[in-house]
């Protein structure tokens, strides 16, 4: 098991037009349009071997300005757009879909892909939540089936955390 705290910055105001493997941060809600005025991550992961993978991340952003509801806007935009991307690099491809989710604070989104390369897949699961002009993101991906059924649950507990502490 392992934890970390550190997280690449988000996309700012970059966008592409193109369906490339250069999307994939963004369409996964790894990375989000916009500039948030602060941002906290922690992320744990337990890896048992090469068949049993599970990394779960909360993301905490703030935005001074309307970014929280451009951020999720934009991401439900882009997934429209680009529902799958090939992997150049790796020879893989992703698909990417809005999925049923809970209906949480202000608006929320839940974010399902997949990355197939050759016989392996590996799932991820996102659900946002903008409460006001702040975005807390649950994220979880892993190698077994069934890894997401405690997402939901892990969302509505981070935005109880959050209402309680702000």
């Amino acid at each position: 098991m392992e934890i970390a705290t550190v997280m690449s910055p988000d996309a700012g105001e970059q966008r592409s037009e193109a369906c490339s493997g250069s999307m994939i941060p963004l369409l996964s809600a790894r990375r989000l349009t916009g500039t948030p005025s602060a941002m906290a991550a922690a992320t744990l992961s337990y890896d048992a071997g090469p068949d049993d993978l599970w990394v779960g991340t909360e993301v905490l952003r703030t935005y001074a300005d309307d970014g929280a509801r451009r951020a999720t806007a934009d991401l439900r935009t882009l997934i429209g757009r680009c529902p799958t991307v090939a992997s150049s690099s790796q020879g893989g491809s992703h698909r990417f879909a809005v999925a049923a989710g809970p209906r949480l604070g202000d608006d929320s989104i839940h974010v399902r892909c997949s990355a197939t390369y050759g016989a392996d897949t590996l799932k991820c699961d996102s659900v946002l939540v903008r409460i006001g002009t702040t975005l807390v993101v649950i994220q979880e991906e892993g190698n077994k089936p069934g890894g997401d059924r405690y997402l939901h649950q892990l969302a509505e507990a981070a935005l109880r955390r959050y209402q309680a502490t702000a």
